[in-house]
């Protein structure tokens, strides 16, 4: 199988997020598919594994990082999209997701290709007391540290991640966790991708640090389904007036900054956007 590498939610190769690109792999197992993953080492591999007959522009896709499968990953999704829009041209695909369809819009302006995808329908849940507890403890921080306004919860666009707003900025620069016992967590909850951690900068603008420990990684540097997901917590609780676009920087911290932009509309799913880039 013939790797790709794009980096994701930025239009520099050495920023956003890597993700691997297989754009051909309908005939590969799934034991194949994550060998390939471990191998490229990156936080997510996108692989096509069926490209629909009769159906123009409509490719089904599955995600492996180096450690499982994974249902959903967006940074992937928008280097597939734009790795296929340089390819077959810009303009609307569909990807069949392990969580549902998924439908995309891709643009190529001035040499700059960016592609938004629809999440599915976001859900927002309670997130239980104890495991609030258990996650603080995780990053040494105090239910004090937490941003009122913005109350802890469990929230889903494809993937599961539980959604914390720290109050202040030093706080949230200064956490720090042991990756091992957050990948412990993580699978104890059935949790398959990140922790979202959130600082409030000014209104509508938002930088996040998302914990993923896998392989050599431990922090995601830009998490396009924690965004998607963070769009439909700021809906569920009624911290936007939709529809509203919302700005999340990530990836300072791994020094590998990216921009995701995510448009919250009144119902449905919710829009992220970001470009993406070949990495040489």
């Amino acid at each position: 199988m013939d790797v790709l590498r794009y980096a994701a939610f930025t239009t520099d190769p050495a920023g956003g997020n890597p993700a691997g690109i297989v754009l051909d792999a309908v005939d590969a197992t799934a034991g194949e598919m994550l060998a390939v993953a471990a191998d490229v080492g990156y936080a997510e591999t996108a692989f096509v594994v069926d490209v629909a007959h009769g159906v123009e522009r409509r490719f089904g896709l599955r995600y492996f990082s180096p450690h499982a499968e994974v249902p959903f990953c967006g940074h992937a999704t928008v280097a597939t999209a734009v790795a296929l829009a340089e390819r077959h041209g810009a303009g609307p695909f569909t990807f069949q997701t392990p969580v549902g369809l998924v439908a995309l819009e891709t643009h190529l302006t001035d040499g700059v290709a960016t592609a938004s995808f629809t999440s599915v329908e976001p859900a927002v849940e309670e997130l239980p007391d104890a495991t609030l507890s258990e996650v603080l403890d995780l990053l040494g921080l105090r239910r004090a540290d937490l941003d009122a306004d913005h109350p802890p919860r469990l929230a889903a666009a494809g993937n599961p991640h539980p959604v914390l707003v720290l109050r202040d900025g030093p706080t949230f620069d200064g956490f720090r966790f042991d990756p091992v016992r957050a990948r412990q967590v993580l699978d104890a909850h059935g949790w398959p991708a990140t922790v979202s951690v959130l600082h409030r900068r000014e209104p509508g603008v938002f930088e996040a640090r998302n914990l993923f420990p896998v392989g050599g990684i431990a922090e995601d540097p830009a998490t396009g389904s924690a965004a998607a997901a963070f769009g439909g917590y700021l809906r569920a609780l009624g911290l936007v007036h939709p529809p509203e676009r919302v700005t999340i920087h990530q990836g300072r911290h791994v020094g590998r900054p990216g921009v995701l932009t995510v448009d919250v509309p009144a119902t449905g799913g919710i829009v992220v956007t970001g470009s993406a880039v070949p990495i040489a």
